[in-house]
């Protein structure tokens, strides 16, 4: 009798791009040493992986026929809300039914006390299951009852097989699924082993599937690499709705919630949460934790107002220029993206009329916030021009703009917005682009507009 040879294949770890032999670079991302071989079992009849096509329905459950785009029935679908607004605000409004939503961050951020937490909440309306492949059930009731959380209706399961998981939540029929983690389920019919590429890609997939079919809003928790992205194949981001990060540094008690992915919603939303003996906490006003400065005015401190998402948000950046003692200058951002320091300071060079060649440059967001916009290029030049100088920027001023490489000040969007967030914390001053000067004056506030990085250095 004939032995039966294993199948093989070549997969990237990082987009999921397959290959008939291992190769150093992937064609598709370009990424260095992530193709990876995997063993492809057999695929009996009644398996994840053995329906034939002919049987096999469609990704929502049903094969239905093609329809005429008006005909579609456009009524919303009812949300529902996890009893935490931070979190219902970066999901778009609450939960979604039939929505596949993945969750990740460093370890110790508290994605299974966040999930818990809502868990929780959520089971005393309807019915959910919390689906535990890492922890024991004994580590996890021990952790709700120190947090105090109401455990008498919400269902808990210690599972990392996805035949399991299914054959679960079809008897408890939950509204409301959670698997933690995503890298530790597998499926007998996957040789490989858990957390490789095929047995992630083919268990979310199988999991998303019963959600669509069912109208079950599933959370999966997933791992992240060294370097804070996701890991994984990059396939599993595509095949879900939405994906959201949690992170916070290991020296303070904030955690900042960023929607990176959202069907339902903005993307690049902020929720911020305090982690603290109860559990974590929703922070109702982010700007007021991120503005807490010193009680002695320095150089080199000013405050911009960056959008996150759907709200403005008050963040103070801080700058150091320091004499070099070394022939290559150091230029260090922490919440800042590393290249734009480096063309800001040649624009400030060529158009400000200020050499820091020579000088050490380090920039920091304080409260551990990451900046993705432009719109903190301005606020990034004053403060390095404050501190350079040694000259105190005034207190009650915020500064935001977007600076571009001849000199010109250009818009940001909702610049009205802004600078009334800025006017209820008590800000009286104000440093924006001329277009974006409000219609109509806002009380209490002076507004200098600027057209060039000159005019915006003469004001201050």
């Amino acid at each position: 009798m004939a032995k039966t040879k294993n199948k093989t294949a070549f997969v990237c770890n990082d987009c999921g791009s397959e290959y008939s032999k291992w190769q150093g670079q992937c064609a598709d991302c370009g990424a260095w040493n992530t193709v990876v071989e995997i063993r492809l079992g057999p695929a009996p009849g009644g398996g994840l992986a053995g329906k034939s096509a002919a049987t096999r329905k469609g990704f929502t459950g049903t094969l239905s026929e093609a329809r005429v785009l008006s005909d579609i029935d456009l009524q919303d679908q009812p949300r529902i809300s996890t009893g935490a607004g931070e979190l219902d605000r970066v999901l778009g409004g609450g939960l979604v039914p039939g929505s596949a939503i993945l969750i990740g961050g460093n370890p110790g951020a508290g994605k299974s006390t966040l999930l818990l937490q809502t868990m929780c909440h959520l089971a005393q309306g309807m019915e959910a299951l919390y689906i535990t492949g890492e922890e024991s059930l004994q580590q996890v009731a021990m952790r709700a009852k120190r947090l105090e959380l109401p455990t008498d209706r919400l269902r808990l399961m210690s599972e990392t097989n996805v035949e399991a998981i299914y054959a679960a939540a079809q008897q408890y029929s939950p509204k409301v699924l959670v698997v933690d983690s995503i890298q530790v389920v597998h499926s007998e019919d996957i040789a490989s082993a858990p957390g490789s590429v095929s047995q992630v890609r083919e268990c979310a997939a199988y999991l998303t599937r019963f959600a669509k079919q069912t109208g079950t809003v599933l959370f999966l928790v997933g791992h992240v690499t060294k370097d804070g992205s996701l890991a994984g194949p990059k396939v599993l981001e595509h095949m879900i709705d939405c994906s959201i990060l949690l992170e916070g540094s290991d020296d303070s008690r904030f955690r900042t919630l960023r929607g990176q992915k959202n069907r339902f919603g903005a993307v690049n939303e902020l929720g911020v949460f305090a982690m603290t003996e109860g559990g974590l906490k929703e922070v109702k006003n982010p700007s007021a934790i991120f503005l807490n400065r010193a009680s002695e005015p320095a150089s080199g401190s000013a405050v911009m107002v960056v959008w996150e998402g759907t709200r403005p948000l008050l963040v103070e950046i801080q700058a150091l220029v320091d004499d070099s003692q070394l022939s290559n200058p150091r230029r260090v951002a922490v919440g800042l993206e590393q290249n734009r320091l480096n063309m800001l300071l040649a624009v400030l060079h060529r158009h400000g009329g200020l050499q820091v060649g020579d000088q050490d440059v380090f920039a920091n967001v304080v409260g551990g916030v990451k900046v993705l916009e432009t719109s903190a290029d301005l606020a990034l030049l004053l403060a390095i021009v404050s501190s350079f100088r040694d000259r105190i920027l005034p207190s009650d001023m915020v500064i935001f703009g977007e600076v571009g490489l001849s000199g010109e000040i250009r818009p940001v969007p909702s610049g009205q917005e802004r600078l009334q967030e800025a006017a209820k914390h008590g800000f009286t001053r104000a440093i924006v682009p001329r277009a974006n000067m409000p219609k109509h004056p806002i009380a209490g506030m002076t507004i200098t507009p600027v057209t060039k990085l000159s005019e915006a250095l003469a004001a201050v």
